[in-house]
């Protein structure tokens, strides 16, 4: 049975495309919450904030206090949160666990990695009315060594639609598919009921998801899928710069900005 967030979301499978971005803080939630239909909480901030390797080096704490923040800023868009690792090895964990970010975060819903082995995992979730988002191809959390895109043999194109198809039927509202090859990310797409948010994975999904400090030039990632939209690094310099010249001439502040 489909929670409130799995009906707004999946009315949106083959209507418009789904747009997707990660946001850390209330200040740039406010702004994603004016054009996104989902806005995630994303692990992805241990390396865009704490200067991480890994995203497994990521704890509940850090997760639930960022999610609060951002949600300050949401009033549009559906709230996700990642569920950081080794916070969702079996039913019991991941209940308590997620019940936790619920209630703390007042968040629409979850993500987790993983396809066929979390199942059992997500359908106990769903059963007590928790809205669960998939996530399968490269699941960071488990990735050890270089990143390699998925679903370029036919083997891993079965086993990655055989993923699809068993988070569908747990019951997840929508599953992300990171680093999938397109031709593999076309045909998850269209055998399944639920939306995709391709990360990496071509335009035939249902929707895409960027980390929003990547799109907005504040990160020095070279990774493949992404498109920079704006240089903020550049603009940052430029009003730093100017400040400082000012305080050096003494023209700030000026009487408009002093009591």
């Amino acid at each position: 049975m489909l929670t409130k967030t799995g009906r707004l979301v999946l009315k949106k499978k083959k209507n418009s495309k789904i747009v997707c971005l990660t946001a850390y803080s209330k200040n740039i939630a406010e702004q994603i919450d004016k054009y996104a239909d989902l806005i995630l909480v994303g692990d992805s901030l241990g390396s865009v904030l704490y200067n991480f390797d890994t995203t497994r080096k990521v704890n509940l704490s850090m997760m639930i206090e960022h999610s609060k923040s951002v949600r300050m800023g949401v009033k549009k868009g559906l709230m996700i949160v990642d569920m950081p690792f080794n916070t969702y090895k079996n039913k019991s964990q991941a209940l308590k666990n997620c019940r936790k970010v619920m209630e703390e975060t007042k968040c629409d819903g979850i993500k987790l990695e993983g396809g066929r082995n979390i199942n059992g995992i997500v359908k106990h979730l769903m059963k007590h009315k928790i809205p669960v988002m998939g996530h399968i191809g490269i699941t960071p959390q488990s990735v050890r060594g270089k990143f390699r895109y998925k679903g370029k043999s036919e083997i891993e194109k079965k086993n990655l639609l055989k993923d699809a198809k068993s988070l569908e039927d747990a019951g997840v509202f929508a599953v992300v598919l990171e680093c999938i090859e397109r031709i593999a990310s076309k045909e998850i797409t269209e055998s399944i009921k639920i939306p995709t948010i391709g990360i990496g994975s071509s335009n035939f999904c249902d929707g895409q998801i960027l980390v929003t400090d990547d799109l907005l030039g504040l990160t020095d990632t070279k990774i493949k899928f992404v498109k920079k939209y704006a240089d903020l690094k550049s603009n940052v310099r430029k009003a730093i710069k100017k400040f400082k010249l000012d305080v050096k001439k003494g023209s700030y502040p000026s009487i408009k900005y002093s009591y």
